[in-house]
Parts: structure tokens; C-alpha cells; sequence
């Protein structure tokens, strides 16, 4: 079980948030402000402090914290894969505020104003992630270390379980915090499953971040002899090429989908059918399954 193929083909929306929580540490970093990241119960109801709260949602307050949490991030694309760049935008927003949301009452009942209580980072995101992997994602390896059971997943638990307790209290409640968002997005609260923005804005995040590397274009017909075009003569019979067969789906889709659960037969029919659009095919998986 991994992540599918290298990189973040088909995850443009990861893609950005995580960059954005690169940059937004690293910027902290070099500024020496870590000290000032954490929500505490005087950013909230003393002198509201918009800055730490976007600050909250985007940059860790440590290296060790950064590497582990990019880490996530990264291997959770397989999500925006599997459901699709606009049902993950939503995921990601759902989870952000209603993890900010806990928080806030969390902090409302501690009140404890002089101290940063909250670590700061994308925990929300994060910790919400774990629920759909818990459910979703299937193990597909199996092994022993000194009698201990494990799986290919272990090692993403205990990701998870480092970033949960490295700041112990201050990044413990963030991250319970994100797993409730999480099982409430899975529990469709309010239908929020099925919501989805205006195309326009899901496309945006491909064009604010680095483009992925796909498939080169094919070039195109023009005219190489001369720069005045040739036109067929009017009494030469013209012929057309015969339509071409569906291209065959390259290995690295079919893992993709192999790796989210799905059997190798379905996932190549399921490609073909969708030309080999990996999020179109995923769509048309998932409606089978749902019948």
C-alpha cells in the first residue's frame, strides 16, 4: 500500500496547501517567531489576532513538527485522488474550520489567557485525514518484527502518533480536534459529502502551483512544405483515418487505483471507459460500488 505513483500528479489541491505550509513555516523560521505561533484563550477573547489564526492553519512551530506533518500531507493525496480536486477542496475547508471551531470552544473552557495552549499547524487536516485512511484505505502487506505484528499502514500511524505528541498537551488537543472533523465529514454532516465549489476555483489551484508532469501533447498537423496551405483537388476522392482504439491505461494509473482498494480488472476497464482520466475513472468506480 502506498501513496500511487511518485509525486503529486492528480493532487494539485495537496500540492498547494502543502507548499503554503512550507512556506509559512519556513517564513516564521527564519524570522525566529516561533515562539509567538499557538492560539492561546487571549487571541480569541481578549485582542482577536486574525494573523494567528491563519498562522495556525498553515505553519508548524517546529522543523521536527514540519518534516512528519509534510510527510502526511504528502501521503494523503491519495485521497484527493480518490474522491476528486473538488470534493478534497471541501474536505480540507470542512476540516479547518471545524477543527478551528473545537479549538476555540476548548480554549473558551480552559481559560487559562497567558499561556499558548494550541500548537500550531495544519493538525486539523492532518488528524481528519486519519479517519477516512482508518476506513478506506486497505492493508496490502503484512509482517512481523520480534513477534509485533505489523502492516504497511503502521508506519502512517506512527507518523501520526509523533506529530500528536510532540508538543504533548499543545498539539494533543489540535489533533483530537481534527479527528472529530474528520468523523463528522464521514458521517456526512449536513450532506457535506456531496458539496462540492464552482469548478473555477478547483482549477485555480493548478495553475497557482507547479505544474505535474503528465503526458506530452501530441503534435499538431500543419502544413511543413510551404507557408501557402495545400487544398485537395476537387475531384480527388478523399479518405479519413479509421477511428483509433482507447488508448491502453499506463501501469502507474492502475496502481493508483489498485492502491486505493479497488481490483486490478475494474481499475483498467474502469480507465479505458473514462480515457485515462484517473479522477473520472475513480468517480466511475465508486458509483459501481455504490450500487
Amino acid at each position: 500500500m502506498n501513496g500511487g505513483p511518485s509525486g503529486f500528479n492528480n493532487a494539485p489541491v495537496t500540492r498547494t496547501f502543502v507548499i503554503a505550509s512550507a512556506l509559512f513555516t519556513l517564513s516564521f523560521g527564519i524570522q525566529g517567531a516561533y515562539t509567538k505561533l499557538g492560539l492561546s484563550y487571549q487571541d480569541i477573547f481578549g485582542k482577536l489576532r486574525i494573523w494567528k489564526l491563519i498562522a495556525s492553519v498553515f505553519a508548524f512551530s517546529s522543523t521536527p513538527e514540519l518534516l512528519f506533518g509534510l510527510y502526511l500531507l504528502y501521503y494523503f493525496r491519495v485521497f484527493e485522488r480518490q474522491i476528486g480536486s473538488n470534493k478534497c477542496s471541501v474536505f480540507i475547508l470542512f476540516s479547518i474550520v471545524v477543527s478551528l471551531l473545537f479549538q476555540v470552544l476548548a480554549l473558551g473552557l480552559l481559560k487559562e489567557p497567558t499561556t499558548n495552549l494550541l500548537a500550531s499547524g495544519p493538525y486539523g487536516v492532518i488528524f481528519a485525514s486519519f479517519v477516512p485512511f482508518f476506513f478506506d484505505i486497505p492493508v496490502s502487506t503484512r509482517f512481523r518484527v520480534f513477534s509485533i505484528h505489523f502492516s504497511d499502514k503502521s508506519f502512517v500511524y506512527l507518523a501520526g502518533l509523533q506529530l500528536l505528541l510532540s508538543s504533548w498537551k499543545r498539539s494533543l488537543l489540535p489533533g483530537i480536534c481534527g479527528m472529530v472533523a474528520g468523523s463528522l465529514y464521514r458521517l456526512n454532516l449536513f450532506g457535506i459529502r456531496k458539496a462540492k465549489f464552482p469548478e473555477f476555483l478547483t482549477s485555480f489551484f493548478s495553475r497557482l502551483s507547479w505544474p505535474s508532469t503528465g503526458s506530452p501533447r501530441g503534435p499538431t498537423t500543419r502544413n511543413v512544405t510551404g507557408s501557402t496551405p495545400s487544398y485537395p483537388s476537387r475531384h480527388v476522392e478523399r479518405t479519413y483515418p479509421a477511428p483509433m482504439a482507447p488508448a491502453e491505461p499506463p501501469e502507474d494509473s492502475i496502481a493508483t487505483l489498485v492502491s486505493m482498494g479497488f481490483d486490478r480488472d475494474s481499475a483498467r476497464q474502469a480507465l479505458v471507459h473514462a480515457r485515462n482520466d484517473i479522477n473520472a475513472a475513480t468517480n466511475i468506480l465508486l458509483e459501481a460500488q455504490s450500487h
